[in-house]
């Protein structure tokens, strides 16, 4: 296989790479010379494997739970079948993070990235309920994910070359989002969960989140080696055990969680296939595309393994193969959790199988209810603590990817201060697109999608339209960057 080299700027297109054993091109940029294994495909010790995959469930636990709760108190489903659904989540998780991390095929990414249940969908999801009432809800909502579950596996061959536009000041731009989008979220938590919740913005929640990220950043500062490592999963138990005296967790869940709980394919009845929710559902998908790519973009940078198109649609094959898959178990749709990516970042961790232990350790959560109780102890405002040290830390990455990405053009600066001020909008205000049509809604409710879509029509504008690249291509030097052909 032949390199040529091809001259661009920062609105080029990302490289192609050789194929690796398994099918899917990657870089081994980072690696030692002569070094046969890059970190990503590194097999870890068992002990630490298991204590890193663990750490990686305690970062998502909270947000694979959180859409089967409100989807579930929306339909109006029993405490039983409340935590049915909620396992049925942690399942499914577990399921599409195998599938992303070991893959098979052109199926899954194989780089360090978790999959969870999509929050993108719970809004659109509410209303089908609303609309369908408490029988055919479910059913409803389950036929409409797996129609855009396939959507999206068929559609990845395609949507992944938008990679193409996502040259590095885009790549940043998106990257800085997805921490910044992510940030009051663990404010909230902090404060204790949600607006309404017993104790929400209590002097006692706020005083733990801010021990649990005191604990966090000490751990990192003082420990070494595997222990500096593990500092978010010691933070949060520093952070929980202190929350016992405060009476901000208790061990109810765990005394009335099941032992072992089977997953009952199509428990809530046969999927129904309604037009108007599988319209609704493969737009929430489209936009769930768009951010699992700015994510898998993201973890290339972080991991020194850059995605390149085939990884792109592995990773998206995955995600579409693990939400058609879901409703099967009573699952809802599969998508990229950000904080991970952090995590990543934060613990210097690389390995694929790392993530994998955690899917692993996920099925089991879903298999049994009492373990997954467990984990439901550490309370929100230890999250909350924790999540600003994650989120910050994706935002910090996108900040470095900027730096590199010659900020001196003044058409770079343009473009990152008006995506970053337009996915800024629906965290500053989360009702700004309330009057729009539902498809507007949907899309730019999200900051990181309405960013991400700004970034790369600018991106356009400035670097690909015809006498526009031209006119603004002296702004910046140009870059020179090998390209992968078939010899």
């Amino acid at each position: 296989m032949a390199l040529r080299t091809n001259s661009t700027t920062d609105g080029g297109s990302t490289p192609d790479r050789p194929e690796g054993p398994d099918g899917v091109p990657h870089t081994h940029s980072g690696t030692p010379s002569g070094s046969a294994v890059h970190p990503v495909d590194e097999l870890l010790p068992p002990v630490k494997l298991v204590s890193t995959g663990l750490q990686h469930v305690a970062a998502m636990y909270a947000g694979v739970v959180a859409p089967p709760l409100i989807v579930g108190a929306g339909v109006g489903l029993s405490p039983a079948e409340l935590a049915l659904l909620i396992s049925a989540s942690l399942f499914t998780a577990g399921l599409a993070t195998l599938l992303q991390t070991l893959g098979f095929w052109k199926i899954g990414a194989r780089m360090p990235f978790v999959n969870g249940v999509s929050f993108a969908g719970v809004a659109p999801m509410i209303a089908i309920a609303q609309e369908h009432g408490p029988e055919d809800a479910l059913p409803v909502i389950f036929g409409a994910v797996i129609v855009a579950g396939l959507l999206c596996f068929l559609a990845a061959p395609y949507f992944c070359k938008l990679i193409r536009f996502f040259p590095p000041v885009v790549q940043g731009t998106v990257i800085t989002l997805i921490g910044v989008s992510l940030l009051p979220v663990a404010v909230n938590w902090a404060r204790g969960g949600a607006p309404g919740a017993p104790g929400f913005g209590s002097m006692r929640a706020i005083g733990l989140a801010a021990f649990t990220l005191v604990a966090v950043v000490l751990c990192n500062r003082l420990l070494r080696g595997f222990w500096q490592q593990l500092s978010l999963l010691i933070g949060l138990a520093i952070g929980t055990l202190l929350a016992f005296p405060l009476g901000l967790a208790d061990f109810g869940a765990v005394r009335d969680a099941k032992v072992f709980a089977l997953p009952s394919p199509f428990h809530f009845g046969a999927p129904m296939f309604d037009a108007a929710a599988i319209v609704s559902l493969c737009i929430v998908m489209i936009v769930s595309m768009t951010e699992s790519t700015a994510d898998m973009l993201a973890l290339g940078k972080i991991v020194d393994r850059e995605a390149d198109e085939k990884t792109l649609a592995a990773g998206l094959r995955a995600d579409g193969l693990a939400t058609a898959i879901s409703p099967v178990f009573n699952g809802f749709a599969a998508s990229a959790f950000a904080q991970n990516i952090g995590l990543v970042a934060l613990t210097k961790i690389r390995s694929r199988f790392v993530v994998a232990a955690g899917g692993g350790i996920l099925i089991l959560l879903g298999l049994f209810p009492v373990l997954g109780s467990l984990v439901s102890l550490v309370p929100q405002p230890v999250l909350g603590g924790a999540g600003i040290v994650l989120f910050g830390t994706v935002a910090a990455s996108g900040i470095r990817t900027l730096a590199e990405a010659g900020m001196e053009s003044s058409a770079n600066t343009i473009l990152v201060s008006v995506s970053l001020g337009v996915g800024i909008i629906p965290i500053a205000a989360p009702t700004f697109y309330d009057a729009f049509p539902e498809a507007v809604r949907t899309l730019m409710h999200s900051g990181i999608s309405a960013g991400c879509v700004m970034a790369v029509l600018l991106n356009l504008l400035f670097h690909h339209a015809g006498a526009a690249r031209r006119s603004t291509s002296g702004d910046t030097p140009g870059t020179t960057v090998p390209t992968a052909t078939p010899s």
